[in-house]
């Protein structure tokens, strides 16, 4: 092939491969230009204010198409299919209690950063730092003390096997930051363990001091306890992710990998007793990808994939019951009982 056909070859390639950018280019610019514009018969948001002081609501990360897409939007607990309030901040994940907010946000450019914000009771960020990775999870103990949050470092689903996370805890009283729970000492089956393919997250808080999270390793996952102060976890049950302590602390709500399903979603939510050990499967039998939230000691609140990204369900702890539609449009709600 002599030089001439070799440039043309390569003009021609290079043609079409621009031709390809420019047209995904300019269909993201459209479909981001559509996000901003709302939908007939979406969800109603307003802009307007609130705080971390009020009771009986709900925040969230509002989905629905317009302005006020992906900021934190709040609801009446009694409401939450009326008008919703939003305000002009964005938060990829969010999670709130005892007055202190958690809210990651994304810095972009050639490549999109995200970062984690500690907010006060008046959503005035008090510190900020890197989140180091891809958000997944967060939460925030009972008083407000504690945060922990965790990323992806490589992949972006807990569905397959290639992916690993960090996991990290804040204490906002003194700043002391464990920036890798992977250090923590594992007694598995009573016994330490010891493995390279080690992974935490879904941290959940039962006091300031007293954890639940899932751990991974060969192939395999277990509910934890741990304690921040001795740096340990203890395993406590295998197949259990994601898990969230009820706020009697009683039980454990969490995802249960159903045995050879190899979709995308291969979990169902469960509950487990943790004076009894009991397992109990709730009413809800769709697949979720979800750290559920707790209405209160008896209800359940999760997402499931919807038109816009999730939909907020319900549905009773004990198994009875059957599930109920809460909110379109929303992730990562945060209860303020």
């Amino acid at each position: 092939m002599s030089t001439a056909a070799r440039w043309r070859i390569l003009v021609v390639a290079f043609t079409a491969l621009a031709a390809v950018a420019v047209t995904y280019t300019l269909y993201a610019a459209g479909r981001t230009d559509a996000r901003d514009k709302a939908r007939p018969g979406g969800p109603a948001v307003a802009k307007g204010t609130f705080d971390l002081t009020g009771r009986q609501r709900i925040l969230f990360r509002n989905m629905a198409w317009g302005p006020h897409r992906d900021h934190l939007a709040s609801v009446p607990l009694d409401g939450t299919g009326g008008t919703r309030t939003a305000m002009p901040l964005t938060c990829y994940k969010f999670h709130t209690s005892g007055g202190t907010g958690v809210c990651v946000q994304a810095k972009r450019g050639p490549v999109k950063t995200f970062y984690l914000l500690i907010l006060d009771s008046r959503l005035r960020e008090i510190r900020r730092y890197a989140a180091g990775g891809g958000p997944s999870r967060t939460r925030v103990s009972p008083s407000g003390r504690m945060v922990a949050w965790t990323v992806f470092v490589s992949g972006d689903s807990y569905a397959g096997v290639n992916f690993s996370t960090r996991t990290a805890i804040l204490d906002t009283r003194t700043w002391k930051l464990h920036r890798n729970m992977e250090k923590f000492q594992v007694i598995k089956d009573g016994k330490p363990y010891r493995s390279v393919d080690v992974n935490f997250w879904g941290v959940t808080f039962a006091d300031d001091d007293l954890f639940y999270a899932t751990l991974a390793t060969k192939g395999k996952t277990y509910l934890v306890r741990g304690n921040v102060s001795t740096r340990t976890v203890r395993t406590l049950r295998e197949n259990a992710e994601c898990p969230s302590l009820s706020p009697d602390g009683t039980r454990v709500a969490f995802k249960h990998r159903v045995k050879g399903d190899m979709s995308a979603l291969p979990w169902r939510l469960h509950v487990l007793d943790l004076r009894t050990m009991k397992e109990t499967a709730t009413a809800e039998t769709r697949p979720l990808d979800d750290q559920v939230s707790w209405l209160d000691d008896r209800t359940l609140m999760y997402a499931i994939p919807a038109e816009y990204e999730s939909d907020q369900y319900r549905v009773p702890a004990d198994g009875t019951g059957s599930p109920a539609l809460i909110m379109r449009a929303a992730q990562v709600p945060a209860v303020l009982p």
